[in-house]
């Protein structure tokens, strides 16, 4: 009797660029994967959907309404690097994406493989997990164009409701405006998100990551809102900086220490914060600090890619946008569309395939996601890499991006 074949279809967008380059090796890595965890009884059937330039040839729009509605009906997806425009043209796909599906934790994991490049003496110390608000902040892509009707009319409204703060712009008149807004439910959700991935990883620090010494009622509000999950909604399994204070300010150091200590010892998350500024000359001297983070959406874009930066560049860095409530999940490419090396089989396709192990893991399917990982940790520590890395470590072999594909699916047994 033939047994029955577990199927789910997941769509895929090639993106552009280095779109197409990246994504047919990954797709033969990720099928290769399936076929060794589960010998035929398990098999994924691919559904290309459209976004970028490809859509705009095809259909006259970058971002069809098929395309949001297709990815709403089956919940998870790939994508590659999508072209965004600067300074001008159309709004950016990946941020579209990600409002129109309320995609609000962007979750990248950076940590060190044995044999990739890096500026620091214990790269093995890079081991942490971002969890980067991603609907709101100034990526929430409310401005007002200098000299556009709603930029006078806003400049208006501040000039004759709230002179004080008009007085506070140095230049009154062709200024761009850009709005921040940070709310209590966006920071709250983001703060649970990643507890309960804390938990659930056993992970054992959070670190909340913000600049609310300068822009106190959102950066600080953020802050004050996601110490409020952790003290309040999971006061049985967090010990944060501001109870050590407390506790400090009314028993003494000794005390406070004694109680961290003891919170840590059994079990307990430890739940502190950092200046933004002070959080990046940290993640560069001393990473081993980090264990997970969670802040801002424009901290968590410059944040994360610093942390990359230390264990070979964003071409090694997964990354998903995920709604947890609905079991939405957008895996993508990090890095952008580099059009001049599209077509060339050059790019580095690992950020794109450890993405798709981020998604088989949160599909459940972890024989898949941790195959993928060993094919990929052992090709890096054969010393074969593609140009990015390769540029780092001269004495590594070079190899193309078809090429490092087949070696990681070669390197799965």
């Amino acid at each position: 009797m033939q047994n029955k074949v577990d199927k789910i279809t997941i769509p895929f967008i090639i993106g552009d660029g280095i779109g197409n380059d990246i994504w047919n090796g990954t797709r033969l890595v990720l099928e290769q994967a399936i076929r060794l965890a589960y010998s035929g009884t398990r098999k994924v059937e691919w559904m290309e959907i459209l976004a970028g330039e490809k859509a705009f040839q095809e259909t006259g729009n970058y971002l069809p309404a098929e395309t949001i509605d297709t990815l709403k009906k089956y919940k998870v997806a790939m994508k590659g690097p999508l072209t965004t425009p600067v300074g001008g043209g159309y709004t950016s796909l990946n941020v579209t994406l990600r409002k129109e599906l309320d995609l609000y934790s962007c979750v990248r994991p950076v940590k060190w493989f044995a044999g990739l490049p890096s500026p620091l003496t214990k790269p093995e110390s890079v081991d942490v997990i971002i969890f980067r608000e991603n609907t709101e902040d100034l990526y929430a892509g409310i401005e007002f164009p200098a000299g556009a009707e709603g930029n006078t009319i806003l400049l208006h409204l501040l000039k004759t409701k709230f002179p004080a703060e008009y007085a506070q712009l140095r230049y009154q008149q062709d200024v761009g405006i850009d709005l921040k807004p940070i709310s209590r439910n966006a920071s709250r959700r983001i703060m649970q998100a990643a507890i309960q991935w804390a938990v659930e990883n056993n992970r054992k620090k959070i670190s909340i990551v913000h600049k609310g010494n300068i822009m106190k009622f959102t950066e600080g509000a953020f802050r004050n809102w996601a110490y409020e999950v952790a003290e309040q909604d999971f006061q049985d399994i967090c010990f944060s900086k501001r109870i050590w204070k407390k506790i400090a300010d009314e028993n003494g150091r000794e005390k406070a220490d004694f109680e961290k200590a003891s919170a840590i010892e059994h079990g307990k998350i430890y739940v502190d914060d950092l200046i933004a500024d002070n959080a990046f000359a940290r993640a560069i001297a001393n990473p081993i600090d980090f264990d997970i983070v969670v802040t801002t959406n424009l901290n968590g874009d410059y944040l994360s890619d610093t942390f990359a930066a230390l264990v070979g560049g964003i071409g090694i860095s997964p990354g998903a946008n995920i709604n947890q409530e609905e079991g939405w999940g957008l895996f993508e490419a990090n890095h952008g569309t580099a059009e001049d090396i599209a077509g060339l089989d050059k790019a580095n396709p690992s950020s794109l395939i450890l993405s798709g192990a981020m998604m088989f893991d949160f599909l459940g399917w972890h024989e898949v996601a941790a195959l993928i990982r060993k094919g990929v940790e052992k090709t890096i520590l054969s010393g074969n890499v593609t140009f990015d890395l390769h540029s780092q470590s001269l004495d590594r072999t070079l190899v193309s991006t078809s090429r490092f594909c087949t070696l990681v699916t070669e390197n799965m047994d």
